[in-house]
């Protein structure tokens, strides 16, 4: 009975590990973020193996999960995440609450896991949603910052920054320095693969 608990906690270390890895390498190849993507393999074979410790202990899925959402918004809260790398963060620990306490059988494990991996794979491409960057720049043509100028604007920014801008929000204005805090969005040309 013993060798059947440790082949099945052996073989769900994989599956998680093998997802966990697979998912964050998509990441990286479209961010490029090496710390990121390093902590959030990590954060996943740790969520694993420590809920799978608490496991044995009678520990609801729930509560589980409760725990290392806390754990991750504490530890991740002086850092800069932007809204992508919190929803990777979010998807490494959801795999491995799934690994270590899911009731599910491992075929259905590693499917899921696979389906998570795909969509996140095709999200990141121009297939379902077009590739486009955002910036914030502080420009000094203050009297392009009006709603009639905004070709002008674009056409500007075009040529100074060498991005295809489509897009541009202002953030704010400073009437005293003469200058806006403009959103640029632009384009992005070519994109990585998985």
């Amino acid at each position: 009975m013993e060798s059947a608990v440790d082949l099945h906690f052996v073989i769900r270390l994989i599956i998680n590990t093998v997802s966990v890895f697979v998912l964050i390498r998509c990441y990286y190849a479209f961010s490029r973020h090496r710390e990121n993507a390093a902590s959030f393999i990590l954060f996943g074979v740790g969520v694993f193996l420590v809920t799978s410790l608490l496991h044995s202990v009678t520990v609801t899925m729930g509560f589980a999960f409760g725990l290392f959402a806390v754990f991750s918004m504490l530890r991740y809260r002086t850092e800069a995440l932007g809204i992508k790398e919190m929803t990777y963060l979010f998807l490494v620990i959801a795999m491995a609450l799934l690994a270590a306490v899911g009731s599910m059988q491992h075929y259905e494990l590693a499917g899921l896991n696979l389906l998570i991996i795909l969509l996140a794979r095709l999200l990141e491409t121009r297939v379902l949603l077009p590739r486009h960057g955002e910036k914030e720049v502080e420009y000094e043509k203050i009297e392009n910052v009006h709603a009639r100028q905004q070709a002008v604007l674009i056409a500007d920014l075009r040529e100074r920054t060498g991005l295809d801008v489509f897009r541009v929000d202002v953030v704010s204005i400073s009437y005293l320095r003469d200058t806006a805090m403009l959103r640029m969005h632009f384009r992005l040309e070519g994109h990585n693969a998985c």
